[in-house]
């Protein structure tokens, strides 16, 4: 949490003017208003007006469009102003300066002119009671911190016409619900909205490739997200720690996931991490104590350190042929895990990669025997590794455990068997049984717990009656 720092610059500044002394400026202090010269110090650059201090009442405060007959292009030095309860930005006013609003605790409302572009660092910082804001389509440039701790602030929406958000922008926005972030938008700064504790739901838009560091950190209502296709990188603690975090969709171009950047999301159920990924940072869903299934694209290479750790719930894994390391703790203590099979690409696993994973009973390995580091399978008391003919570097025992020669079966098709009732005069009810590739078997056993044997000569489709012994079916490859 960032300490309050003192503005004591912005308060010091004086009027400034890049105009020659003598007559012009004069005169222009002899027309300007007396009521509108107490209230602002300003600059005069290039025939624009810069506020650089707010010296009035505050309360409900328009800006002026123009001072002395030149626009008011630039807006600073409301710093620290408590009593300043809203204001009026007007269209003539192209840029929010650094801390112009600081720490205006009492400011409840904006309205930004519709000709600002830049909304400049810690423009809002601290703006505690402001509950709405509405950033106009002009804006181009969120500042880092822009709207750090506005504690009260509901919702917003991020236009189109925004390219940047800064660190921080939107940190310890807790009263924070939802946030759109429009389709301009490149990347999101580190920490933009971490801490946002109310926060339940977040559009990212498809033109951002960057998620930052802990963009969405301990966002602890956050119950699903979606990243689109466009992002390619996923930084360190993107989503640490969202404990409400159900489902996450990772979409089809990220191809790195920072380290822990789904770490401690407790209620993670399940989680797809797709073909375009090759990098998978430490401790990258460590502690997800509720994840049942994880799967891991085919272009992984490695596996980082505590990438698994502690998820609890965890009940088999596939670690693709594209991996050919495994780090150290990478599934520490996943009690749950009872199945593991291993790609013919790994060639390392590290210190105490599956140690403590109580159920395990088997580890399949489809190439030879890797090189191990200490205590691989500590604990592992129940499991075998098994290894396919043909593979070489195995013994009787592999890293503790004792091994055994595996000859799998073909596998299951992967595809549809469908099942239609259908009633034929004259013979009765029949089940006909249907499927699209001739390349597989018909298969049938007379229980659930039977022996499956082939059934000579079926082709699709297939009719057997429906009434009568029980019976069930199955695909297998040829």
């Amino acid at each position: 949490m960032k300490s309050v720092p003192s503005r004591a610059w912005v308060f010091g500044m004086k009027k400034r003017s890049t105009r020659p002394s003598g007559l012009v400026p004069l005169l222009l202090l002899l027309a300007l208003p007396t009521a509108v010269k107490a209230q602002f110090d300003y600059a005069i650059n290039d025939g624009t007006i810069t506020i650089t201090r707010y010296t009035g009442p505050g309360g409900a405060v328009v800006v002026p469009s123009t001072l002395d007959g030149l626009p008011v292009t630039s807006i600073g030095g409301f710093g620290q102003c408590h009593s300043l309860t809203s204001v009026t930005i007007p269209n003539s006013v192209r840029s929010i300066e650094q801390g112009a609003f600081f720490y205006c605790t009492s400011l409840t409302s904006v309205t930004i002119g519709n000709s600002v572009t830049n909304i400049g660092q810690e423009a809002f910082e601290y703006c505690t009671s402001l509950a709405s804001v509405t950033i106009p389509n002009s804006v181009t440039s969120i500042g880092d911190d822009a709207f750090y701790d506005c504690a009260n602030l509901a919702s917003v929406t991020i236009p189109n016409s925004v390219t940047s958000v800064g660190d921080g922008a939107f940190y310890s926005c807790t009263s924070l619900a939802s946030v759109t972030i429009g389709n301009g938008l490149t990347s999101v700064g580190d920490e933009a909205f971490s801490q946002c504790w109310g926060l339940t739901s977040v559009t990212i838009g498809n033109s951002v490739t960057n998620i930052g560091q802990e963009a969405f950190e301990y966002c602890t209502s956050l119950a699903s997200v979606t990243i689109p296709n466009g992002v390619t990188s996923i930084g360190d603690n993107a989503f640490c720690q969202c404990w409400a975090l159900t489902t996450v969709t990772i979409g089809n171009g990220v191809a790195s996931i920072g380290g822990a950047a789904f770490a401690d999301c407790l209620r993670l159920a399940s989680v797809t991490v797709p073909n375009s990924v090759t990098s998978m940072g430490d401790g990258a869903f460590y502690g997800c104590a509720s994840l049942t299934s994880a799967t891991i694209g085919d272009s992984v290479t490695s596996i980082g350190d505590d990438a698994f750790y502690d998820c609890a719930n965890l009940a088999s894994v596939i670690i693709p042929n594209s991996v050919t390391s495994i780090g150290d703790n990478a599934f520490y203590n996943c009690t749950s895990l009872a199945s593991v099979t291993i790609g013919n690409g790994v060639t390392s696993i590290g210190d105490a990669a599956f140690a403590g994973c109580y159920s395990l009973e088997v580890v399949y390995f489809l190439g030879n025997a890797p090189s191990v580091g200490a205590s691989v399978f500590n604990g592992d008391n129940h499991a075998t590794v098994y290894h396919l003919p043909g593979t070489s570097g195995w013994w009787p025992f592999f890293a503790g455990l004792p091994t055994a020669l595996w000859n799998p079966p073909p596998p299951l098709a992967p595809i549809p068997l469908h099942v239609q009732k259908v009633y034929v005069p004259g013979v009765g009810e029949l089940l006909v049984l249907t499927w699209t590739n001739s390349s597989f078997s018909l298969q049938a056993a007379p229980g659930a717990s039977g022996t499956y044997t082939n059934i000579p000569a079926a082709t699709s489709p297939y009719a057997v009656p429906a009434t009568g012994r029980q019976q069930y079916f199955r695909l297998l490859a040829n």
